[in-house]
């Protein structure tokens, strides 16, 4: 039976990576090499932030945004090349296998997570119930922490990556708690301490750096922080359902 509960959450994330990588291919690359032209100083002032721990500290907090990042990771090997045809032929490769790599790792490692969470607190997932428990994983992987370390580009300025990870892993923590004691519990005083832990986190300011100038502009920032969410949701949602419809096949989950 585990064998079986572990083979449907891999599937259920391999597919939902799948599913996603054209689309963030579609939505966040594009923005994500905008933005490369003025961290290369194409239509701004040269940057005077090493973006590279920004960019790891992005990947690792907000999950809609680490798949662009992993395949412009991947590129920038690619990229000293010539501009000639094959060399641009190579770039788009390595952009693409870049996204659908890090979006394999991750839609598994996350089915796996969301799988291991409902047999901690004894609950079933399902096809019916598939795309709450997907979006409560959105909300604890990618929205609270958003709400202070929104995700960045290259070239953008950021704080320390070491107090950035504990930051988020903090709001991860304390959000995944209290979405479970308020959503799953029915103790009016246990409901009361979730909502105390969902908003413990936000009292405390997200590490930043004291300089925030940037060479990219912000509009072009917002719209990355915006389509990130939003195709975070939509990888969460996607996630959640093929996790329910896999446990009703597989694994005989009852609704």
């Amino acid at each position: 039976m585990l064998v079986r509960y572990l083979l449907a959450a891999l599937a259920a994330g391999i597919f939902a990576g799948v599913v996603m990588t054209p689309i963030h291919y579609l939505k966040l690359v594009p923005l994500i090499e905008h933005a490369e032209t003025y961290e290369q100083g194409g239509h701004g002032i040269e940057p005077t932030h090493d973006h590279q721990a920004g960019l790891v500290s992005s990947a690792f907090a907000h999950g809609a945004a680490h798949e662009a990042a992993g395949s412009l990771i991947l590129a920038h090997s690619s990229a000293a090349a010539g501009e000639g045809e094959e060399d641009s032929a190579a770039l788009f490769e390595s952009r693409a296998l870049g996204t659908l790599a890090a979006n394999l790792v991750t839609g598994a490692g996350f089915a796996l997570m969301l799988a291991a969470t409902a047999l901690l607190t004894g609950r079933t997932i399902t096809a019916r119930t598939g795309a709450l428990w997907g979006l409560a994983g959105f909300a604890a992987i990618s929205l609270a922490p958003a709400l202070g370390l929104p995700p960045e580009l290259p070239a953008m300025p950021a704080a320390d990556l070491g107090a950035r990870q504990a930051w988020w892993i903090l709001t991860v923590g304390l959000t995944a708690i209290g979405l479970y004691c308020l959503v799953l519990r029915r103790e009016a005083a246990v409901r009361a301490v979730g909502i105390l832990l969902l908003v413990v986190p936000h009292l405390f300011a997200a590490p930043h750096p004291a300089d925030l100038s940037s060479p990219i502009p912000p509009t072009l920032a917002a719209e990355f922080a915006v389509a990130s969410l939003a195709t975070g949701a939509a990888f969460w949602v996607l996630l959640g359902l093929s996790l329910g419809t896999a446990m009703d096949r597989f694994v005989g989950a009852k609704a």
